[in-house]
Order: C-alpha cells, then sequence, then structure tokens
C-alpha cells in the first residue's frame, strides 16, 4: 500500500510525492487556480468563546452558530476566518451551515466556557449538535459534533474551514498529510518585526473518506465545486502557491453520527499535528471534564454571586460568564495582557487579508475597566498582573514613535499589542495619548498595592507629565481633544492616588505637589464644562467636552454629520466625578446635567431610550456616528452618512453606579446590562436602538464587539457594589480627601 508523504519546501510549499489512504478518494493534484477571493474576519457577535484555564494558548470564538476566529499562540494572534459543516443530498441541494440553519447556544454548566450551538436545517432535513472546548493539555480545539437527519434522508457532510493563518488570509498555504489532516500554514511579519509562522492540522476521529485543498471562490474551492453540481469533483491534495486558501474533507456519516474534530496548533506541521493526534487519541469526554474541571475550580475561588444576581437565571448567568471571559481575556504569554476583546467589530466589513488588531490588543483604560470588576468579583491576582504589565510592558520610559505621534516619556500608549511597548510597531501602538489612560494606571497600581519602589519611580515620571500636559487631553471616546470631565476625572484621582503612592515611599514632596494640582483641577472643572448656555433642560449642565474652557461660547464640535455648538453636546462622563469620589453623589450640577443628557436627541436618536420591557439604555452622545448604517446595517465604516451609534449597556453600568452613590436603587441598570446579552451571555459594545429599522431586534446586540470586556468588567463591579451597598472602586483615599 502507497502512502501519501508531503514535503515543505523552505518557503512553506508542498511538495506531493506519492498517493492513496485507506478509505480516502483518488485526489487529482495541486490546485493552480491561485490566489483566490479577498478574505475579511467574522462579525464581532460571539455567541461563544473560551479557552482553558491553564496555559494551553488556544482561543475559540463562535458567531452566527458556526466556528470563528481561532487565536495561537497568543490573544491577539487569529488564524481562522470561520470553520463550519456543509450538507448535500448529492442532487438537489448544498447547505451551507451558517446560513442554511437555525441556531441555538447552551451551556452545560453555567460555571464553565463550554458551550453547545445546535443548528437545525431550516428545511427541517437535519440537525447539527458541537460541543465545543480546548484542551488544557496542549493547543488544540476540540469539538464534538452529532449529525441527526431528521427525515430519514440520506446525507453528504463536509467539514469546511477557511483559514487566515498568523493573522491574515491572503498568504496561506495548505496541503493534505500523510497523518490524514488537512494541513494550513501562514507567516506574516507580525509584533517587533519578527516573520511569525502558524501550522495548523485537522483531523476527524472518522477519518476524511475525501478531502480538497483550493482557493477561496475559485473552482478548487470546495464549497464552489459542491454548488456547481451537489459532487465533490475536484479533491485536491495541495495547492501551487500562498493565498486565501480553504479546505473541506468529507466526514463519513448515516441518520446519526457522532464524531470528534481535533484542530491542533503549532509552529511546525509536526508539532500541530502532534496536538491534534494527542488531543483525538484522549477523547472528547476526558478533554471536555478536564476543561470544565478547570472553569468550575476558578469560580469557586471567587466571591460567591452576590445577591443581586444568584436568584434570576440570566442575571447569574451573564455575572459567571463575565468573570470567565474576563479571565479568557488575558493572554497566556504575557500574564496581565487582557485584550478589550475577542473579536473584531463588524469583522465581516473588514479585510482579514492582513492583522487587522480589531479590538484583540490591550488598552489601559479597558484594562483598569476589567481589573476593578475582577478586584469586585475576588480576582485580586489577575488584577495585579494587569497593574504589572502596565508598568512593566506599556509604560513609555523615552520618547516612542506612535500612529503620527511621538509618545514622550512617562506615558502610555493609546493601546499596544499583548506583548506591550517593546518591539511594537507605531501603528500597533495607536495615534494619540490619552491622559484618562496614565492616569487609570496609577489607580490601579495603588488599589493592588503596586507601590514598590521601582513602580514609584515610574509613577513619578507619569505624574509630573500628567501635570505637565494636562489637563487637556484626548477623551475616552478616542475622538476629541479638550477639557473633558470624564478624563479630567481620572487625572484628579490619578494624581491622588499618586500622592499617596508617594508618600508610601517618603516623598511627601511630591505628594503634596500633585495633590495641589488636583485640588485646582477640581476647582476649575466647572468653570470649564459647565454651560450656562445650552440647548437642552434647564441649560445649565456638563459638556462632554470643551477645547478652550469657555462652556459658554460659539464653539462648534463636528462629526461625520456636520458641526454643532460644544455646548449642546453632551455625554454621560461627568458621572466618573461621583465614581471616583471626586464630587459628592448630590452635586447638584451632577443632578442638574443628567435631565438634559437623558432627553438630548439629534432627530435620530434620543440619549436614553427605555424599552418596553422597562430596560434603560445610553447612547453615547448626540451625532455619534461609531455604528451601523440604519439603511442596510453595514458596519463601521461601511454605512457612509446613514451610520450612526447604537446603545452602550456599559453606560447603563455607568448610570446604575451613579443611583447606587445616591442611595437609589439600581436594579433596573443591573437587569438592563443583562437582558442585553447574547445567547451566550456576553454583554456586547452595543445594542439595537430602533424597532421600525435594521437587521437586529430592538435592545439585541449588534455586530460590534461582543463580549467587550469593559461592559463584562462594569457588570461585575456593579453587582457586587449593589450587595456591597456603595460602590467598590471608588477610591478611598480620594473619597477621604475631598470628603464625598
Amino acid at each position: 500500500m502507497i502512502s501519501w508523504k508531503t514535503l515543505l519546501t523552505c518557503t512553506g510549499t508542498a511538495i506531493l510525492l506519492a498517493a492513496s489512504l485507506p478509505g480516502t478518494a483518488l485526489a487529482t493534484g495541486t490546485a493552480t487556480d491561485c490566489c483566490g477571493s479577498a478574505a475579511s474576519w467574522a462579525t464581532g457577535n460571539k455567541s461563544a468563546l473560551g479557552t482553558s484555564t491553564t496555559n494551553s494558548p488556544v482561543w475559540f470564538t463562535v458567531a452566527d452558530g458556526v466556528t470563528s476566529e481561532v487565536f495561537y499562540p497568543r490573544a491577539d494572534v487569529p488564524n481562522t476566518q470561520d470553520r463550519q459543516f456543509v450538507v448535500t443530498d448529492g442532487s438537489t441541494f448544498v447547505d451551507l451551515e451558517r446560513d442554511a440553519t437555525d441556531h441555538v447556544v447552551s451551556m452545560p454548566d453555567e460555571k464553565a466556557l463550554q458551550y453547545t450551538i445546535t443548528n437545525t436545517a431550516k428545511s427541517g432535513k437535519y440537525r447539527i449538535t458541537t460541543d465545543y472546548v480546548t484542551d488544557p493539555a496542549r493547543a488544540t480545539l476540540v469539538t464534538n459534533t452529532r449529525f441527526q437527519s431528521l427525515d430519514g434522508g440520506s446525507y453528504r457532510l463536509y467539514l469546511l474551514a477557511n483559514p487566515s493563518m498568523a493573522g491574515g488570509g491572503a498568504n496561506d498555504n495548505a496541503w493534505w498529510d500523510s497523518t490524514g489532516s488537512l494541513m494550513a500554514s501562514g507567516t506574516e511579519t507580525l509584533f517587533g518585526g519578527t516573520a511569525t509562522t502558524v501550522v495548523s492540522a485537522l483531523r476527524v476521529s472518522t477519518g476524511f473518506t475525501a478531502h480538497d485543498n483550493g482557493y477561496s471562490g475559485a473552482a478548487s474551492d470546495c464549497l464552489a465545486d459542491l454548488r456547481a453540481d451537489k459532487i465533490l469533483n475536484n479533491q485536491f491534495d495541495a495547492v501551487s502557491g500562498t493565498g486565501n486558501v480553504v479546505q473541506c474533507g468529507q466526514i463519513p456519516v448515516g441518520t446519526d453520527t457522532t464524531f470528534t474534530v481535533a484542530q491542533g496548533y503549532g509552529d511546525t506541521a509536526a508539532a500541530a499535528t502532534s496536538n491534534a493526534s494527542a488531543s483525538l487519541s484522549s477523547g472528547f469526554t476526558a478533554v471536555s471534564n478536564s476543561y470544565r474541571s478547570g472553569w468550575n475550580s476558578y469560580l469557586a475561588s471567587l466571591k460567591p454571586a452576590p445577591a443581586s444576581v444568584s436568584g434570576d437565571t440570566q442575571r447569574r448567568r451573564a455575572y459567571y460568564v463575565a468573570a470567565m471571559a474576563l479571565k479568557t481575556a488575558e493572554d497566556k504569554q504575557h500574564p496581565g495582557a487582557s485584550v478589550a476583546g475577542l473579536a473584531t467589530p463588524w469583522g465581516n466589513f473588514t479585510n482579514g487579508d492582513n492583522l487587522n488588531d480589531g479590538y484583540h490588543r490591550v488598552w489601559g483604560r479597558d484594562l483598569y475597566q476589567q481589573a476593578t470588576g475582577l478586584l469586585a468579583a475576588g480576582d485580586s491576582a489577575q488584577a495585579k498582573r494587569m497593574a504589572r504589565f502596565l508598568w512593566n510592558a506599556q509604560w513609555i520610559g523615552s520618547p516612542t514613535a506612535g500612529d503620527g505621534t511621538t509618545y514622550p516619556a512617562g506615558s502610555f500608549p493609546r493601546y499596544s499589542p499583548v506583548s506591550g511597548v517593546a518591539g511594537a510597531s507605531a501603528q500597533q501602538l495607536g495615534c494619540c495619548e490619552q491622559l484618562d489612560q496614565d492616569a487609570d494606571a496609577i489607580l490601579l497600581a495603588w488599589l493592588t498595592g503596586l507601590t514598590d519602589a521601582p513602580t514609584y519611580a515610574k509613577v513619578k515620571t507619569t505624574a509630573n507629565h500628567i501635570v505637565a500636559t494636562g489637563p487637556d487631553t484626548t477623551e475616552r471616546w478616542e475622538e476629541q481633544y479638550g477639557k473633558s470631565p470624564s478624563s479630567v476625572a481620572a487625572e484628579i484621582a490619578g494624581l491622588v492616588a499618586a500622592g499617596a503612592v508617594a508618600r508610601a515611599n517618603g516623598d511627601t514632596a511630591s505628594a503634596s505637589s500633585w495633590e495641589s494640582t488636583a485640588d485646582s483641577w477640581r476647582n476649575s472643572l466647572a468653570g470649564w464644562t459647565v454651560t450656562a448656555a445650552g440647548y437642552w433642560g434647564g441649560h445649565t449642565y456638563y459638556e462632554r467636552l470643551d477645547r478652550a474652557g469657555n462652556p459658554n461660547d460659539a464653539a462648534t464640535i463636528c462629526f461625520d454629520e456636520g458641526c454643532f455648538y460644544e455646548h449642546d453636546v453632551t455625554d454621560f462622563g461627568f458621572l466618573d466625578l461621583v465614581r471616583l469620589g471626586i464630587r459628592p453623589a448630590g452635586d447638584a450640577t451632577i443632578a442638574n446635567s443628567v435631565a438634559p443628557t437623558a432627553a438630548a436627541s439629534d432627530g435620530n436618536s434620543a440619549m436614553q431610550v427605555t424599552l418596553p420591557n422597562g430596560d434603560v439604555y445610553f447612547h453615547r452622545y448626540p451625532h455619534d456616528n461609531y455604528g451601523e448604517s440604519t439603511a442596510d446595517c453595514s458596519g463601521w465604516p461601511a454605512g457612509g452618512n446613514q451610520r450612526f451609534g447604537r446603545l452602550w449597556p456599559v453606560l447603563s453600568g455607568e448610570r446604575g453606579q451613579y443611583e447606587l452613590a445616591n442611595g437609589r436603587s439600581a436594579s433596573v441598570y443591573l437587569k438592563s446590562m443583562a437582558d442585553s446579552a447574547n445567547s451566550g451571555y456576553f454583554v456586547p459594545e452595543q445594542v439595537w436602538d430602533r424597532a421600525d429599522a435594521g437587521c437586529f431586534g430592538l435592545g439585541r446586540p449588534t455586530g460590534s464587539a461582543g463580549p467587550l470586556m469593559w461592559a463584562e468588567g462594569q457588570y461585575l463591579r456593579l453587582a457586587q457594589s449593589m450587595d456591597a451597598g456603595h460602590n467598590l472602586d471608588t477610591p478611598s483615599i480620594v473619597k477621604a480627601r475631598y470628603g464625598t
């Protein structure tokens, strides 16, 4: 018997030497119709995601009922566009699983990030049920699938894989391996200018009875081939060069068949096939039990679910999932580096030929919001790792090139890869410094007890930098520059925290200087940003931002749809003055600012939207354009001038913390956050804001990032704070100084 043997040249090109595996259809050689259509990523709304609690460096995501981005070896390197099944009867239809089925998401255990996706054909002909885990012992995504014929018909099942290796789909290679694996590889120049190679090996417990490697959208694409005459005619062993490749393998099925798929990863073909083979040998039950046990143990190490969520299934599961999502967001190679999300918002409208960082990078602001949620939930260890990452890997010690800017000593970048600043390109550090992120890093150091002398030396540089360049900065929505109540609030709190760290290190002179600046900015903020000439309500309230520090002038602020008076543009950033202990909860100006922001309307969307079930959500600000097109639901930025930002559940949580600080009930805001969660119980970045237009249901997640890890941290924080009776993230050092 002759076996397949595949060699790789130094460029990764597959060279086929011989032919045939038992039970395998005769292949026809090499696909030469290079190089395939352009790649894209999947929607940002992930209905399932997970990784093991061990150091195994694989993360899976699921969207629209099928596998979407799979990350390896870091939480910022995706290697898959999608992976799904194709079903045909060989004569009358060819179904693509994502499009031809209705999807139901469930959790076998609410205390483990293990998901079951049940996809039932809209025709009623079949059902595909897939359970997702990763192998805690090795770099493998392991899925267990049950295929059922519901009408007694005989069907052919193909596993269709669409690799985007090492962060992009334009330069991939694909071949058939002698182990019975569909192999894919890609090499991209990623972080630090280093060429990164990722190899995947796709194996199935039954063995593939036919296979094909081809180019996306070309004749060699097995889906195109099947759609032509319902039969897989081309069965290529390899492709002729690198491009946007697709792979498929036929899996033998009857009327009720269960099988396991292992997708192993490595930096060589041998490592990838070894991981896939070992995971298959272990068996799905053993791998699943180990995976689930790890998550059960992690949740048991945290505080119990608070009474605010424990009695309600939706709120409780959203709570457990939030805690596990934040654990999942942490990179395995770089402790404390937690990404903002395992998604590219509106990724299906984003070119995927090369790496697009999406939200799988580290923002200091998001890291702080995640960490304070984890502190509230009882994971002080991860929170401290986050603080260490900020000061050891993201802090900038000497002028460093960013994207069109130079970051000065003492600053933090807009964002970074999970490996931090070292080796990152200017583009990977972003466009602009935001002083609230610098201040958040100081706050997190103080909150986690990271006050040692080496860290303090860096804190001192950063605090002096904030004093020298603040309070004006690019604000938290990363779009406008000036004096923003939310940014200045963070700066004030950060300087007070820096003073506490300074005193712990015997530097009372610096402490006094920073505290004096904080006091001055606190006393000046209303004069800078409270208008008495505004359009809304009683005309007196906090603006979103003011450039000149004159809130009653005729200065304008511009958006995609035009320019408007600064004093007519509001947001909820001023609530941070209460959350951070800078102003008392009952502050009259803050109370006066709540009503106009709730009522403000730009003709397209009110700032506050109350759903028929009583849930309350908020837009970020009037004239927000960061969202889908109302006309056709295309994602940002594809929607042109019909593009509008939607409702942000995280703002419901912020409003809840304000109500809690005032001694009022925050229950409706916690409920709203939980109700916004998708079918996997993840709190999304945005939910749809209208019932009369769009591809989404009112109050349901859009194609933006889900989960947004910032929102997951906010949910944990609000739930635990409600039980505590006060906001757990209000810095005691700030509260004490200002008597709030």
